[in-house]
């Protein structure tokens, strides 16, 4: 809430209507969700003049109140109801906050005209316990009878209620920073209250010291204050505070609240003679402990920033102080904290805590230095003028902000182009000049420096493109059809590869899953295959949603239960989604989940699905992307797999995933999984080549080794590659046999071996040299035997 009354202690804005101001402030980008006033029709002062208890209750009373045209009989609840007291009085017809109509009415068989008011029964003060037992507003004597009472209280402002983009500064979230922005809308200048203050002879850095030993305090400002008295605020600072929404509570406490909503720099008072005379700025220990303000424990942890007394935490930072060194009623001395604290480590805290307030949102969305000192400056000011404060000379200062001023440089055109509108040059320099942008202009080249007050605007055309766009007026930004090259339409990038493996995926009979990316902490140390640290989240919704997953088949196992307890048996599936990890590398991925048949038959045996079947999914896909003869698969180790029914995907020399059976402790069914990193897959295949048909026969020849288990059957494809010449064109294995006249530590493997001469027909001779080299080499390089030799 925007108060116009305390904004126009910095701008003239007298002359304007407040429902005209609201559409131009609108107009030009902050939106005024609500133009809210206190006036209220029917509200008039009256003075109790009989108070008499009501027949049928026994806390009722029946008063007679006087409103200067008139005398009602009013029913009354209120505790402090007394003869001679002047209070504030809705006549019938009096509609109040909550759309609360007042009407004529009988209580307990007793007629009422009207009701005497409360503040919070007004929207003036908050409904809490203390003002709910105060009972209704006493008005001291010189209260005009029968004149508006909010009037009488300068409690008649007009509000702003603001709906702030996200990406709008803190700027619009206190007065100042309101009142610059009204200033450029109507071209004004903006005037800085009073920062002047007097100084005693004695020295801050005589009586304290300053320690800052976390990175998260870039700025942290001490002054201090003594001998000031605590009394009641000034009308004016109680009645801007309760128009903001903020109750009064004394002199001290309301100054801090008030350069807080004037200036968005969140101050701290602390208690200097329970403080002592050092403060050191740190992170919290892991479970450290600290009573704030509100009287509770809190616990912290290492990623809250703590501000303590060198031993023990006095305040937990940005967010809310500790109750052993709040500011009472017999305080003397007070230290001024003016700090700025890292936005994202006050959000966090404060969400954490569950510990929301009008600081941490300041915080959270970044301050200004400079605004930080004259907020400091100005406590001194109001402490000095309105609580008797004595000053002590100079200040403590820890300063890691950064002072390089924002420039950049642009040319008209470059504004032009952004916005599809031709500003002149002269424009151009009027709306810099209205935003209070020192600015340079050579050879037509514009210098602007952004003053520091603007945090939303980084140095570049586009930020100030927007600034000029929208004070020039989006209503003259002209239509048109804009003029670009006609172009083939097609994905790019990662997505276009994702569609072409969800199409190829999908025509090999698979189904995409969609799920999660949190898991639960037990699904998270599941299928590890890659040495990878999953991301924990700090304030999870449910437990079984806290970690971010590094793979995605415990998702895929999910859908699979899901499946298999509504009746369904055969599964295909995949997803492609993305995974991160400790690192914070983004990783997309393809998974796959396949159990049950493939194909289904009525009438003949159903095909069902076995390792052999998924990997030559995963060879498929790849040889569809380009990758053919790049590829080939290895042993791999991940304990959530059958030991002897998995794989490595090496692509390029390079493990890209994995596939396998799922270990049998985890379930009995056969389940085959794979998955891939197709971060390696993107970008990576080289221009298919058109490979022209065999003109010449073919010779096919079939040879079956003995081996020792322990031999990779690609181990033989490379020695058999090795040992061919270029009329060798393909290799298949096409049974592996362990059984009854084999040695059980022994298999047997038949490959199918295929030569053509692509510019001639071979003839027998060379293709059994050639073949008979292969079955030498073979057998002396892994100690094979032909098989029936």
């Amino acid at each position: 809430m925007i108060s116009l009354n305390w904004v126009g202690d910095y701008i003239d804005i007298k002359d304007q209507d407040v429902h005209d101001l609201a559409r131009k402030i609108t107009e030009a980008g902050i939106n005024v969700e609500g133009v809210i006033t206190h006036h209220i029709d029917n509200l008039v002062i009256g003075q109790i003049k009989e108070v008499k208890n009501h027949p049928d209750s026994d806390h009722l009373h029946v008063c007679k109140v006087d409103i200067k045209d008139e005398e009602l009989q009013i029913v009354c609840g209120a505790s402090n109801v007394r003869e001679g007291l002047k209070v504030i009085v809705a006549k019938v017809g009096a509609v109040l906050p909550g759309n609360f109509e007042i009407k004529k009415s009988k209580i307990r068989g007793v007629e009422s005209f009207g009701m005497m008011c409360a503040l919070f029964e007004l929207g003036l003060e908050e409904k809490t316990e203390e003002n709910y037992a105060k009972g209704i507003e006493e008005l001291d004597e010189k209260a005009p009878l029968g004149e508006d009472p909010i009037n009488y209280l300068g409690l008649d402002d007009t509000l702003y209620d603001l709906d702030i983009h996200k990406h709008r500064n803190n700027d619009c979230y206190y007065h100042i920073g309101f009142a610059y922005e009204i200033a450029c809308i109507l071209n004004r200048k903006v005037s800085l209250p009073s920062l002047e203050y007097k100084t005693i002879k004695d020295k801050i850095d005589d009586h304290f010291k300053l320690e800052v030993k976390t990175n998260k305090c870039t700025y942290y400002m001490a002054r201090e204050v003594k001998n000031i008295k605590i009394k009641e605020s000034p009308e004016f600072i109680k009645k801007r505070l309760i128009a903001a929404g903020m109750r009064p509570i004394n002199n001290v406490v309301d100054i801090s609240n008030y350069v807080m909503l004037e200036f968005g720099q969140p101050l701290h008072f602390f208690d200097k003679d329970k403080l002592g005379n050092k403060i050191v700025v740190r992170d919290a220990e892991e479970n450290e402990k600290i009573i704030t303000l509100d009287g509770k424990e809190r616990t912290l942890s290492n990623d809250d920033i703590v501000i303590t007394d060198g031993k023990k935490a006095v305040c937990i930072a940005g967010v809310m102080g500790g109750e052993n060194t709040e500011v009472d009623e017999n305080t003397k001395s007070i230290l001024i904290e003016s700090a700025i604290f890292n936005p994202v480590s006050i959000r966090y805290t404060s969400k954490k805590l569950e510990l929301p307030s009008e600081a941490s949102i300041r915080y959270g969305k970044g301050l200004n230095y400079e605004y930080t000192e004259m907020a400091s400056k100005r406590a001194c000011h109001l402490l000095e003028k309105y609580a008797d404060a004595e000053i002590l000379d100079g200040y403590v200062l820890i300063d890691n902000e950064d002072h390089i001023e924002k420039k950049l440089s642009f040319y008209p055109e470059d504004v032009d182009k952004l916005l599809g509108i031709n500003i002149s040059e002269e424009d151009m320099k009027k709306e810099l000049e209205r935003l209070d942008f020192n600015y340079k202009v050579k050879n037509h080249k514009f210098e602007v420096t952004i003053p520091k007050r603007r945090l939303d605007i980084d140095p570049n055309v586009n930020d100030i493109a927007e600034e000029i766009g929208r004070l020039y007026g989006y209503n003259n930004l002209v239509s048109s059809i804009p003029n670009v090259p006609i172009r083939r339409g097609e994905y790019i990038g990662d997505v276009k590869y994702r569609k072409m493996i969800s199409k190829r995926l999908r025509s090999l009979g698979l189904n995409e899953v969609k799920t999660y990316t949190l898991v639960s902490p037990e699904m998270s140390e599941m299928f590890k295959y890659e040495e990878k640290s999953p991301v924990k989240l700090p304030n999870p919704m449910s437990i079984d949603k806290s970690i971010v997953r590094t793979t995605l088949i415990p998702s895929l196992m999910n859908v699979y239960e899901y499946n298999k307890s509504h009746g369904v048996k055969d599964i295909s599936i995949y997803e492609i989604a993305k995974t991160y990890d400790s690192k914070y590398e983004e990783t997309t991925k393809i998974a796959g989940l396949m159990t049950g048949s493939y194909l289904t038959n009525t009438w003949k045996k159903d095909f069902e699905i076995d390792f052999y079947l998924v990997k030559g999914i995963i060879e498929d896909l790849l040889n569809y992307m380009g990758y053919e003869n790049r590829y080939s698969f290895t042993k791999s180790t991940c304990k959530d797999l059958h030991p002897g029914v998995q794989a490595n995907i090496i692509l390029d020399g390079k493990n890209i995933g994995i596939i396998g059976k799922v270990h049998p402790n985890i379930t009995k069914k056969d389940i085959y999984i794979f998955e891939c990193n197709l971060n390696s897959l993107y970008g990576k295949t080289s221009k298919l080549k058109y490979k022209e048909a065999y003109k010449y026969p073919s010779i096919e020849k079939d040879m079956a080794f003995i081996l020792d288990k322990t031999i990779d059957v690609s181990e033989i494809e490379k020695t058999i590659k090795k040992a061919s010449n270029k009329t060798l064109q393909k290799i298949n294995v096409f049974d592996v046999y362990q059984g009854e006249n084999i040695d059980q530590n022994k298999k047997s493997v038949a490959f199918n071996l295929l030569f053509n001469g692509i510019d001639r027909t071979l003839t027998d001779d060379e293709v059994m040299t050639s073949f008979n080299k292969i079955i030498e080499k073979v057998t002396t390089t892994h100690h094979a035997e032909l098989r029936d030799k």
